[in-house]
């Protein structure tokens, strides 16, 4: 796959070029889930509240008229567990039926959907009872995803299990910026990320037996983890912590969804300052694309399992950059696949300016800007050219 004599770069037949977005993220509305509850709270490290976020519980058919316009052959999306079970034990069909009506709409047009079943949300019921630090609740999780993969799997192209269950441990009891906002608990850290990987083996259980066949994974944030002067061994606890506990329960699943965007830096005493000659992102961290083909190499060798990267893109104004980035990351990428690495796809994030998270609608990721009072989507260049990228499934010399 290398090289073209004018220096193109050519991917693999059957390449999978996609974009994603997340439920709580576009849909709107979703005020039923830990999320809402945690920007509504007094005192809340979130900047703003997700409101009607870009409409897409409404606008999802937009949204993947969005992805067919651009030529992409796949549509990474979440469903919304509060919506389909708002009570616990009380499921909806009407919620399943939107979502397949969704998944559905996807076939309509050549689109590939790859269903991830928890992005970040948890129904109100669960949070009141300790979320992912209940006993039970690895045990809900499964079966609400055996509910929905009943309804949907006949259509579901991927699936993924858990959206980056590091995370949720990491920012929810370390740092303090996702629900529950605990800080600096490292004991109850481990146990949510016990839970989350016991989740995660008996959801893929769970899809396994229910209609439909197609893999199943997990997806996994990951970094360019680097040791500083004397930060090895603190940057070998974090890689253990923060990503090794997870890529060792992906043994039997089809695929790992690789989601990277920079790099991190360890010292002595734990996480040390970036480095201050590389350009930051709206988000506060390192605009440094690198990021991507090594964890994509790291996961590779680690597990075997084919890799799909779920998630890769930067927060910035400057569309030019966003370009810069992606071309970037896709020579790496193009880099793993001729070293004989199986890298089954690239999705952007992401489709359209939305919510993230704690930041609010601040950091702009997206392919399209949504206009925050008639929603209205704009696609940007970058747009256009990762059309371009997808549809000719190469990228050409100079990037642009």
């Amino acid at each position: 796959m290398g090289a073209e004599s004018d220096g193109t770069l050519r991917f693999p037949e059957g390449f999978l070029w996609g974009a994603a977005g997340a439920a709580h993220q576009i849909e709107g509305g979703n005020a039923n889930n830990d999320w809402w509850d945690f920007e509504h709270a007094p005192g809340s490290p979130c900047v703003e509240s997700s409101g009607d976020a870009c409409d897409s519980f409404h606008r999802w058919s937009e949204d993947i008229d969005l992805v067919a316009d651009m030529g992409l052959g796949s549509y990474r999306f979440s469903l919304e567990w509060s919506r389909i079970e708002p009570a616990e034990g009380e499921f909806s069909t009407a919620a399943l039926d939107h979502y397949r009506r969704m998944c559905a709409a996807c076939h309509e047009r050549t689109i590939v959907p790859v269903v991830t079943f928890h992005h970040f949300t948890s129904p109100s019921w669960l949070a009141a009872r300790g979320c992912f630090e209940a006993p039970d609740a690895p045990d809900r999780f499964a079966r609400y995803v055996e509910r929905a993969g009943a309804h949907l799997g006949d259509l579901i192209g991927w699936a993924c299990t858990i959206n980056e269950p590091n995370v949720i441990g990491a920012m929810g009891y370390t740092i303090g910026e996702y629900p529950p906002g605990v800080k600096d608990d490292l004991g109850r850290h481990l146990a949510v990320n016990e839970a989350m990987v016991r989740a995660h083996r008996l959801s893929v259980d769970a899809l396994r037996s229910g209609p439909g066949t197609y893999p199943v994974g997990l997806t996994l944030s990951m970094a360019e983890i680097v040791a500083d002067e004397g930060g090895e061994f603190t940057r070998d606890m974090a890689e253990d912590i923060l990503e090794d506990t997870f890529l060792r329960a992906t043994v039997g699943d089809d695929f790992v969804g690789v989601q990277a965007y920079t790099r991190m830096h360890f010292g002595p005493e734990g996480v040390a300052p970036d480095d201050p000659s590389v350009g930051q992102t709206q988000m506060g961290i390192e605009n440094w694309p690198h990021a991507v083909g090594h964890c994509v190499r790291r996961t590779a060798a680690f597990t075997g399992l084919p890799v799909l990267i779920t998630e890769s893109g930067i927060a910035t104004e400057d569309d030019t950059e966003r370009i810069d980035y992606i071309d970037a990351v896709l020579r790496d990428v193009h880099a793993c696949i001729d070293d004989g690495l199986d890298v089954r796809g690239y999705f952007v994030w992401s489709l359209l300016d939305n919510f993230e998270w704690n930041m609010g609608y601040g950091p702009k990721l997206g392919l399209h800007a949504v206009d925050r009072t008639t929603f209205e989507r704009r696609p940007k260049p970058s747009a256009a050219w990762y059309a371009d990228v997808a549809r000719t499934n190469r990228l050409g010399s100079a990037g642009h």
